[in-house]
């Protein structure tokens, strides 16, 4: 996503995509402790979460799909990047995951050796993981002078075929996770 919103609509949009896991990690990281402790070997709502995030991706394919070439900025207004990407990441099994089986556990061991320790691991992580994708934005942005229009149309099939293959692979996680799918 945040290769597909830089090329259709700029850096800016790009790295608004790029920082949604600053927006919705908190709560998923409180649910992610909460459930831990409580619902220890549940996996159906991680299946439930999963099958909204394939449904959701597919729409985004199909968006990128059919998305035509436009100068940066002429449709940041209705991009509503930061949003699409606050709900692909809400609607993504794997921050849970992650939070589930080795954030919360590697936050909490933290803790305990002091509060330092816990807050540099999570500065560590988002520093990587938001500062590698405004990297990714910021060097598709400057490299887009070179693609013409006929590339442009293929890479944006390229991207929603690759957002069509994350749902694929979300849906079967998801039913994997109901145990429908093995």
């Amino acid at each position: 996503m945040v290769l597909s919103h830089t090329v259709r609509h700029g850096v800016r949009e790009g790295i608004k995509i790029a920082v949604a896991p600053l927006l919705t990690d908190l709560p998923i990281i409180l649910v992610s402790t909460f459930l831990m402790t409580k619902l220890t070997g549940s996996r159906a709502p991680l299946g439930v979460i999963s099958l909204l995030g394939g449904f959701f991706l597919i729409y985004m394919s199909h968006e990128t799909w059919t998305a035509r070439r436009q100068e940066p900025g002429t449709s940041a207004a209705g991009a509503q990047s930061l949003w699409k990407g606050v709900i692909t990441n809400a609607l993504s099994p794997h921050p849970y995951l992650f939070w589930l089986t080795v954030g919360s556990p590697t936050i909490i061991r933290g803790w305990k050796t002091g509060p330092t320790a816990a807050v540099a691991f999570v500065a560590g992580f988002y520093g990587c993981l938001v500062g590698s994708k405004v990297f990714l934005a910021v060097l598709t942005a400057r490299s887009k002078h070179l693609v013409t229009d006929r590339i442009y149309r293929y890479l944006m099939r390229a991207l929603g075929l690759l957002l069509l293959l994350f749902a694929g692979l979300l849906f079967r996680d998801g039913l994997s996770l109901l145990g429908l799918f093995r």
